[in-house]
């Protein structure tokens, strides 16, 4: 079997019909033998299949939101496939199966387990629709369930890998049917030994394709953005952005823990552990540079800035006159653990422990009752986190104004700051 290459498309590049057949004509360019295509859901699908869980929970009614969701879909299919096509069907079957799972009891316990089973959706339709037109245009390709590929633990949400089931499942089903054909599958999700969906994380997408590139020893990933490549800050929020035309795999790892969004965190170590290069390239202008991400021997020296939203600062104060020592930090640690929270921040003084953290449905609940016999905790919300790696002191001081800053931490290479925006 010769090399084979991943592309990873995410949801802005399959958002409506225009851009799946701006899809096609990136992929037609560039079509080879064997080649894998990592989808994600359709626009903001998954955001929109959130929505409809938070009503659940509420107790409201959610029927129309799952009707807008479909006739979505549906209309998306009307401007690619001629009326009679067998997809229509096929969409419609996978929303009657999101219904089934909806009407199945939900409450704060079950919560993430219940969100695995039904935002696997979002990509299921999404892939059917992408393989159909493919196949439609010419292009033999095979639609997979990446269930059936990636074998993970029980953690809802955040998923573990299993390696050796799923590079054995990749070696009995992917690797005979992507000799022979394109195969189209979905990013995100994966499915336990029990049978059950799990998801990788948010945006876990970027990291299937990883996954399947390691599993298949492929000569190249690439991810189609809506961005020109890797650049220093986010465009939609600073003005001046510079692009990288390669990054190191450690300098690209860095900056996706500190939560630049342009690659899922877990992506990089998979690839760097074969030297198989990363792409970062626009979906909107295919033929450009993008970026590669690989070995680079001489280190970056340009300013990143990384913008976290949505932060929540707990503090968790000992209450008995003793200094913070290994046991309580252990102690906030091993709660963390249990809820899969990561920590984006941490700071610690004589008799506190300060993180920071993303806000996540019921998490900050069962985080406070299980620890306020021990600490006395105190927390606040609707904060952003901003990281600039390389930082000038002038950039420093230009990131300091307007903002409430509640914690602040700088080392030889990274200046962190907790803010609320005055004003």
């Amino acid at each position: 079997m010769s090399k084979a290459i991943v592309f990873k498309f995410g949801g802005a590049s399959v958002k409506d019909a225009e851009s799946i057949k701006n899809l096609f004509n990136i992929l037609f360019k560039r079509l080879q033998t064997p080649m894998i295509l990592v989808i994600s859901a359709i626009g903001k699908t998954t955001n929109a299949i959130e929505e409809i869980l938070k009503a659940k929970l509420n107790q409201e009614d959610y029927s129309l939101k799952c009707t807008i969701i479909k006739d979505q879909h549906l209309n998306v299919c009307e401007s690619l496939f001629p009326k009679e096509h067998e997809i229509f069907e096929k969409v419609s079957f996978q929303f009657e199966m999101l219904l089934k799972e909806l009407h199945k009891p939900l409450d704060k316990e079950n919560y993430d387990e219940f969100y695995d089973q039904v935002i696997v959706f979002g990509e299921l339709v999404s892939t059917l629709i992408i393989q159909a037109y493919t196949s439609y245009r010419g292009v033999s390709s095979t639609w997979l369930d990446a269930r059936d590929l990636i074998s993970t633990n029980s953690e809802f949400r955040f998923a573990k890998v299993n390696w050796i089931s799923t590079q054995t499942k990749i070696n009995e089903i992917l690797k005979p049917i992507a000799e022979k054909s394109l195969v189209v599958t979905q990013g995100f999700i994966g499915k336990d030994t029990l049978g059950k969906s799990t998801t990788l994380g948010r945006e876990g997408s970027d990291f299937t394709a990883s996954i399947l590139a390691y599993c298949l020893d492929a000569s190249a990933v690439t991810i189609w953005k809506d961005v020109e490549g890797v650049l220093n800050a986010d465009p939609k929020k600073f003005k001046k952005t510079t692009k990288f035309e390669e990054l190191d795999y450690h300098e690209a790892a860095e900056l996706t823990y500190y939560g630049a969004s342009v690659i899922h965190p877990k992506t990089i170590k998979p690839l760097a552990n074969k030297n198989i290069p990363l792409f970062v390239k626009s979906f909107l202008r295919p033929d450009g540079s993008g970026t590669k991400i690989h070995q680079v021997a001489k280190a970056n020296t340009v300013p990143c800035i990384v913008l976290k939203e949505a932060q929540i600062l707990v503090t968790f104060k000992v209450t008995d006159f003793t200094f913070i020592n290994e046991q309580h930090m252990h102690l906030v640690y091993s709660e963390l653990e249990k809820l899969k929270l990561k920590v984006n921040l941490l700071q610690t003084s004589a008799i506190s422990i300060s993180i920071v953290i993303d806000e996540q449905l019921f998490k900050l609940e069962k985080l406070i009752l299980s620890l306020n016999s021990a600490f006395q905790i105190k927390y606040n919300t609707d904060l952003n986190l901003i990281t600039i790696k390389n930082p000038t002191s002038k950039m420093i001081k230009k990131m300091m104004q307007n903002k409430a800053v509640l914690m602040e931490q700088i080392t030889r290479t990274t200046f962190q700051i907790v803010y609320k925006t005055l004003g």
